[in-house]
């Protein structure tokens, strides 16, 4: 039976089947404040439908909206996953992968992850380095590319403060010196504080923001599992964004019951933070929607316990009654298994309408639906009091071929003060930038 099972279970790594449970709602219905949420399909077998990596070739681009245009910011890269844009418009991308994690290696159902993520493009080892790209001359292409600091560990987010620049690695805090114009950092990062991490760091992705006034950061730890399956001791700290006070070095747990939280940023007109968090596999193909959501101080959001406010993972044992009646429910879906990632407002007068006012979010793609979903960089128009306000728009798509091949996966975004965004492409190993049409 356990040969059998493990036979069944390698032809689902490598891609030539897949066990038929399917979508039977579009990814539109598990879209907006109010997502259709159907009950859960749990099947004997994880659903697989890899869209495999195979890069972009023969000079193909993604498709940009009608209004806008999209060139290669910067190509041959390392699997770039996030970006930072400095005051002076240099841009730092964290080329990055998952550090190693002896863990993972043991049993099958991880041996399998594994396989699945290489197949996916997520298999490389790290570089470990954060780079610097230049497009002195304005025209929207980086002609200038320099290491600005190497030797970390798994870097993520980035942000800077003053002259202190601070780099999320997977473990930890660090804070560099910094003076403007500079092109390198030579000098060894000091540690602000520990961050989760540890042989099994299932989620091993930490970003970082900074308050408006620069004296608190918020820093976000996924969970050490899909639905804590590895056991409610391994998550302690995890699914979580912490408030940091660099001048003291504390932390405190701001907001919890996030699975995955990823992209951060202010919303520019009421001010409130807002994440992007990728939801819990393996309970079906429209189940559950990844989302946006304004992060209250204190909030729990539901996981592991619940998803999507108060509707019960009957997976996770001990259930916790009392914490799924403080589950605050998100406030916008963005799609079942979209794996949306990175999250920024638009700045205005950058991009036409209607990209003017909202949110940018890239959508890394699914690897647990079928079809597929997300691939792709869409845009959530939102209203002056700071809400979401319609549905999603494509802002740029085409990162999956006729035949179902990835040749990109859309990352972090972010705005590149020159009125274009910036998308983090890790398959595709190029920043794309995305202007107002000539």
């Amino acid at each position: 039976m356990e040969k059998s099972r493990i036979a069944v279970l390698l032809v689902l790594a490598t891609g030539l089947a897949g066990c038929g449970e399917t979508a039977l709602l579009n990814v539109s219905d598990g879209t907006g404040p109010s997502p259709r949420l159907p009950a859960p399909n749990k099947t004997l077998l994880p659903t697989v439908n890899i869209a495999p990596a195979i890069g972009w070739r023969d000079g193909a681009y993604p498709t940009a909206a009608s209004g806008t245009r999209v060139v290669a910011f910067a190509e041959g890269l390392d699997h770039p996953r996030w970006l930072y844009v400095l005051p002076n418009g240099d841009v730092l991308v964290a080329e990055t992968n998952a550090p190693p994690r002896p863990e993972e290696n043991k049993g099958i159902r991880n041996w399998v992850q594994a396989k699945v993520m290489k197949k996916a493009g997520a298999g490389v080892p790290s570089a470990n380095r954060i780079t610097l790209l230049r497009d002195a001359d304005h025209d929207g292409v980086a002609e200038m590319r320099l290491p600005f600091i190497e030797g970390l560990n798994s870097p993520f987010g980035m942000t800077l403060v003053g002259k202190d620049f601070y780099v999320a690695d997977t473990d930890r805090l660090l804070r560099f010196h910094y003076e403007p114009g500079a092109m390198q950092i030579k000098a060894q990062g000091a540690k602000v504080v520990d961050l989760p991490g540890g042989e099994l760091n299932h989620h091993w992705t930490k970003n970082v923001v900074a308050s408006r006034d620069g004296k608190k950061l918020y820093v976000t730890v996924g969970s050490n599992s899909n639905a804590g399956e590895n056991g409610l001791d391994k998550e302690q700290g995890r699914a979580a964004i912490w408030e940091v006070d660099p001048s003291t070095r504390q932390k405190r747990l701001f907001a919890s019951g996030l699975r995955n939280p990823n992209g951060l940023a202010w919303e520019p007109n009421s001010g409130a933070l807002w994440t992007a968090v990728n939801e819990r596999d393996e309970i079906g193909s429209d189940l559950v929607p990844d989302y946006i959501t304004s992060v209250k101080d204190g909030g729990f959001y539901g996981w592991p316990y619940s998803y999507y406010g108060q509707h019960v993972d009957e997976r996770v044992k001990p259930q916790d009654p009392a914490k799924v009646a403080q589950a605050i429910v998100p406030d916008y879906a963005v799609g079942p298994h979209t794996a949306s990632l990175g999250l920024t407002f638009a700045e205005p007068d950058a991009l036409p309408a209607p990209f003017d006012r909202g949110a940018f979010i890239g959508q890394h793609g699914s690897w647990n639906r079928k079809p597929l979903s997300g691939y792709k960089v869409i845009f959530v128009p939102f209203d002056a009091q700071g809400k979401p306000a319609g549905k999603p728009v494509d802002l740029l798509t085409g990162f999956v071929d006729k035949d179902g091949n990835a040749m990109g996966r859309p990352v972090g975004v972010v705005n590149d003060r020159q009125g274009g965004l910036l998308v983090a492409d890790d398959v595709g190993n190029v920043i794309w930038r995305v202007s107002k049409a000539p």
